[in-house]
């Protein structure tokens, strides 16, 4: 997946944001809270940081192109980073970008989840 398609795919969630940050990184957020990191890696091999449950940052950190995210699972967090591409990883990744869109918006308050137009689940 490049940045402009998982770009696109971010865009096309609902109620997201869009900025770019920390070391020019493409960084998504609902409600104000990222759930999906694109950058630190090249523009010819990128990676991508999102936000896990707890069963599946087990089971991604044990899989080749995936590993505990630099900065963020060392501070206790449950995020990965994918650092391989590839056509069959681009279809899970999608997944993953869609679970951790949905995991940091059950963190939002009702109040904000309303505002967004989302419905708290």
């Amino acid at each position: 997946m490049t940045y402009d398609e998982y770009n696109a795919f971010c865009r096309s969630l609902p109620a997201t944001t869009y900025v770019v940050q920390w070391n020019n990184s493409h960084v998504w957020k609902v409600g104000g809270k990222v759930f999906a990191i694109g950058g630190l890696g090249t523009v010819d091999d990128p990676a991508f940081t999102f936000k896990t449950s707890d069963l599946n940052f087990v089971f991604l950190s044990e899989h080749a192109g995936y590993r505990s995210a630099p900065y963020f699972a060392t501070r206790g967090m449950k995020w990965i980073q994918q650092y391989e591409s590839s056509t069959e990883t681009d279809e899970a990744l999608m997944y993953y970008l869609k679970e951790s869109h949905r995991i940091v918006s059950l963190g939002l308050t009702k109040t904000k989840l309303r505002e967004l137009g989302l419905n708290p689940k």
